[in-house]
């Protein structure tokens, strides 16, 4: 039995969108495929997801990379641990961050967390399980869902750009709420390939500027 790539189920994924949602289609003319890949370095895409929340991709990068250089390399766990907040804020985290950061290095340190089982996880279950961990919400696992792990499935209703795309694309009077951008997502045969249309929502906006909901 053949088994699908990951760049076949993309493949597939677009098409499906295109051929579901005639306004999505349009956006997918004019844009490339999804260029998010699935990856196993799940530590260190919390920390920078954690890093990203509520900032713009622009100031998010650059914090995230004043962040890696104050190490010389992406840190692990027990490094974050034995760094001075006054050091971590001074990258341009926020103290709310900084305590994020090391409630993760923590549980991580501690076997709390572990991500060698995640593959083998529901979305659901790996919402629960990776959203007790204090500043990580639900929007931060759906971004990890998406970027770090790859799954089609995935659509962050939580997500200002994703209200703001919806709500320009499908012409709403009001900014959608989560239950409304589900409706439309099942209204317009998403399922079960929600990532790709989300990735085209976004690039519907034009707009590296945007900002991004948090937990």
């Amino acid at each position: 039995m053949n088994i699908m790539t990951w760049n076949e189920q993309l493949q597939i994924g677009v098409a499906h969108i295109a051929q579901h949602d005639a306004r999505l289609a349009a956006i997918i003319e004019m844009h490339p495929q999804p260029t998010f890949r699935p990856h196993t370095d799940y530590y260190h895409e919390l920390v920078s997801s954690i890093i990203s929340q509520q900032l713009s991709v622009k100031a998010a990068a650059t914090i995230y990379t004043r962040f890696v250089d104050s190490f010389g390399h992406v840190p692990e766990p027990a490094e974050i641990l034995s760094r001075d907040d006054t050091e971590l804020r001074a990258v341009g985290l926020s103290g709310q961050k900084t305590r994020y950061l090391k409630a993760l290095a923590e549980k991580v340190m501690s076997g709390e967390v572990r991500f060698d089982h995640l593959d083998k996880l529901s979305n659901e279950v790996i919402v629960a399980e990776l959203t007790s961990v204090k500043g990580v919400g639900e929007w931060t696992v759906h971004m990890f869902l998406m970027s770090c792990m790859g799954r089609f499935d995935v659509l962050p209703t939580g997500d200002l750009g994703i209200k703001n795309a919806v709500f320009n694309l499908y012409s709403l009077e009001t900014l959608p709420t989560p239950a409304d951008i589900t409706r439309i997502a099942d209204e317009n045969g998403w399922k079960p390939y929600e990532s790709i249309a989300s990735w085209y929502l976004w690039q519907s906006l034009n707009n590296s500027e945007n900002l991004s909901e948090s937990i």
